[in-house]
Formats: structure tokens, C-alpha cells, sequence
């Protein structure tokens, strides 16, 4: 790895198959972020989502700033990278998703969501200058093809322009690429003092928006309290649970997370919204499974 060179990753400090701390590290990430789509639906019954975009956001930074090991200094030459972090990982993708919902069903969005890992392998073989492995390749690839079943019955008859799309898969890069950047930065310091400075990066870069919907917004207390614990957990504790998971066992694998989330979700729509599963949906989470076992093998 380059050192002078702020777009860099590295490989994974674990190589060997996913073990107990991995799969824990996955399932709070996919359970944290999957049940963050209840919060933020509560959320918007009374705010704006840029307000909300930059409240989870300075939650998360206040709520980790009370570890200690989030005060651990890093060096000059790593600020400006954990500022782009900041931008690429939280400010602009966090923005950019409700602006593009106007022009794109929220169903459509989750789906192409779960195209993150494809975007995190792709960048870390450009960085790296090493295909995945194969058996991790085809891992991906069966992880996404059951995300979209999963997804695909919600999507009926859902409306979506270019425009949106065009959006929502910029965002999802940005994730891509993000995840690759943390590596190396959580190596090196761990995880906590690396979030915590980017979520303050953050803060200062959404402040504008966040703001300017504050003034538009109103105050409801169920909205207020699914707003904090979005930020608190859904920004502090995923975000470094993420972070942790890349550092070991590298941006593609630990990217796999992410197909867990609508998974999680739909689990949490049956049971607290009284909804549905299609049987294609369930089609989708084998080919889930099967997925992340796959890219959870030992790499090369």
C-alpha cells in the first residue's frame, strides 16, 4: 500500500473463513442497519430528511465521542483521508439517497442497494491489482441475484426515472469505494477514532442541509427518540462494526453484510407491520446465505 496516496486499501488482516467474531461483527451490522429503515420511516413522520441525514450523523459522532479510545490521536498525513472518508462514506451518500427518492420508490432503492459489495470488490481489485478469488466472485454474485428476489415483489409496480437510478447507484459507489478507504485506516488506529473523526467531518458537512430542514421540520416525540437511536446505533455502533469487519477480513468480504440488510428488514416488517413475505422473497435469502458463505471462505 501507498502511503502517499489518499485513494488506497489494503488487504484484510484475518484471510482465514469467517469465524465468531466476524459473523458477530456481520449480524450487528445487518441486524443494526436492517432495523434502521423502522427508524427512519418513524423519523420522517415529523422531519425532513436532510435533517435527518445530518442527526443521525451528529448522534452517532456525540455518542462515540464518549469512548476514550475515540481521542486516540492519528497523524497529519491521515486527516485529509479520514476527511474524504467522511464525505464519500457518510455526507454524500446520506444525502444524496433522499434526494434521489423523489425520483425512485424506496423498494427500487433498497434494491439496488445491495449492490455495495459488487462496487467494494470491483474497487478493491483496481486497488489491489488482484481479481477475487473465484470462489468469492461467484459468492457475490449469488448474494446479489437473492437480494433482487428478495426485493423483487416490492417492486411492483413501483415507479422509477433514469434520474433516480442514476443516483442511487452513484451512492452506492461512494459506499463501495468507502469501505476500501476504511481498511487501511482502521489497521492502523482501529475503528472508533477513525469513525468518530469522520462522523465530525460529516456533521460539518451536512450542517448547511441539516439546518435548512430543521426550519422545515416539526416536533414529534415517537419521530425524536427514532431519530436518536438511528444515530446512536444506526451511525455510531454500525458504522464502527463495519469498519472492524473490513479491517479484518477485507472490503469485499466484510461488504457482505450488506446483503443481510433487507433480509433483516423484511423479518422486521412481519413481525412488527403485520407484512407479507412472497415466496420469491424467500427464494432470495437462501441465495442470501449460500452467498455470504461463499465470500466468507478463507481468501487466497
Amino acid at each position: 500500500m501507498r502511503r502517499n496516496r489518499v485513494l488506497v486499501t489494503s488487504h484484510g488482516t484475518r484471510p482465514e473463513a469467517f469465524g465468531l467474531v466476524e459473523w458477530g461483527l456481520l449480524a450487528a451490522v445487518a441486524g443494526i442497519w436492517g432495523a434502521s429503515f423502522l427508524f427512519i420511516a418513524e423519523g420522517l413522520e415529523a422531519f425532513e430528511p436532510l435533517f435527518i441525514s445530518w442527526a443521525r450523523v451528529l448522534l452517532g459522532a456525540m455518542a462515540l465521542s464518549l469512548f476514550p479510545a475515540s481521542r486516540i490521536p492519528v497523524q497529519r498525513e491521515d486527516r485529509g483521508r479520514i476527511a474524504t472518508l467522511a464525505f464519500m462514506w457518510m455526507a454524500f451518500p446520506l444525502a444524496l439517497f433522499p434526494i434521489a427518492q423523489q425520483w425512485i420508490d424506496s423498494s427500487l432503492a433498497g434494491m439496488l442497494n445491495g449492490a455495495v459489495p459488487l462496487f467494494a470488490g470491483a474497487f478493491a481489485a483496481l486497488f489491489l491489482r488482484r481479481l477475487p478469488r473465484h470462489l468469492q466472485a461467484v459468492g457475490l454474485a449469488v448474494g446479489f441475484a437473492g437480494v433482487v428476489l428478495v426485493a423483487l415483489p416490492s417492486t411492483d409496480g413501483a415507479s422509477a426515472t433514469a434520474l433516480g437510478i442514476g443516483l442511487i447507484l452513484v451512492a452506492v459507489a461512494s459506499y463501495g469505494l468507502s469501505l476500501n478507504l476504511a481498511v487501511p485506516l482502521q489497521q492502523k488506529y482501529g475503528a472508533l477514532p477513525v469513525i468518530n473523526r469522520a462522523q465530525w467531518f460529516a456533521v460539518l458537512m451536512l450542517t448547511p442541509f441539516g439546518l435548512w430542514d430543521l426550519a422545515r421540520s416539526e416536533w414529534q416525540t415517537s419521530s425524536a427518540l427514532a431519530v436518536v437511536v438511528l444515530g446512536v446505533a444506526g451511525t455510531g455502533l454500525a458504522f464502527v462494526a463495519m469498519a472492524n469487519l473490513a479491517g479484518r477480513a477485507g472490503a469485499t468480504r466484510g461488504s457482505v453484510a450488506i446483503y443481510f440488510v433487507p433480509i433483516v428488514a423484511i423479518a422486521l416488517g412481519v413481525g412488527f407491520r403485520d407484512e407479507s413475505v412472497a415466496f420469491l422473497s424467500l427464494v432470495g435469502i437462501a441465495l442470501v446465505l449460500g452467498g455470504a458463505w461463499l465470500s466468507s471462505r478463507r481468501e487466497r
